[in-house]
């Protein structure tokens, strides 16, 4: 699942899109007033039917494999510390993973591995967080196998916990390094194709960095 990420991220397509693959980092780049309100209701739009599209072609080549338990549609439930173990995970990977989206991205020397620092945090947390939540962290991805299933143990969890901890997350950066701080929504901008976002990255792709960021050294 991260060298998927990783691949996704520095592909073509990544590149051209921003590589945004989940609605909760997409509302956070919203709410910093990076992506268009209009863009950001397509891009959730189609996050959602893209992981659809997918449960629904694994469902159509293994079947039973896939469906029936123990895998189920890959659903995400609470594991054996309940609901509460499971709001806690998603909070804290969230928030881990936004606020290293954020610092890498708008880092000199650190913004083009930022696909990198993300799929490795998602290596990690397949291993160390899934036991709790089932490892969510993205609602499309969670109402992707919820709706063919029709399981939705604690699904608002799943839908509005990843969200507080990456707004808590942009909330967190913009207190330590000012508004200014962030530069653009794509997680890869070493590229020459064009970037649909509020962007105030230079032609080269480079960071204008302001004099806070460049405190961190």
């Amino acid at each position: 699942m991260g060298m998927t990420a990783i691949a996704l991220i520095y592909s073509p397509w990544g590149k051209q899109s921003g590589a945004h693959m989940n609605p909760a980092v997409t509302l956070t780049f919203y709410r910093l007033g990076k992506v268009k309100r209009q863009d950001t209701a397509f891009y959730i739009l189609f996050q959602c039917l893209g992981g659809l599209l997918g449960v629904y072609l694994v469902a159509l080549i293994l079947r039973d494999g896939f469906t029936q338990p123990p895998v189920n549609y890959i659903v995400t439930v609470p594991g054996a510390l309940g609901w509460v173990g499971a709001a806690l995970g998603e909070l804290a990977i969230a928030f881990l993973m936004m606020f290293t989206i954020l610092l890498t991205s708008n880092h000199q020397k650190l913004s083009r591995y930022t696909g990198i620092f993300a799929g490795c945090l998602v290596m990690l947390y397949v291993f160390l967080e899934a036991p709790l939540s089932g490892f969510g962290m993205n609602p499309a991805r969670s109402f992707a196998s919820a709706f063919p299933a029709q399981i939705w143990t604690d699904f608002p969890l799943y839908l509005f916990v990843p969200l507080i901890g990456m707004f808590s997350a942009a909330e967190l950066y913009q207190s330590l390094l000012g508004q200014r701080a962030v530069k653009c929504a794509k997680l890869n901008h070493h590229t020459h194709r064009r970037c649909i976002f509020r962007c105030h990255y230079n032609q080269k792709g480079e960071v204008e960095l302001s004099d806070r960021l460049s405190r961190l050294g």
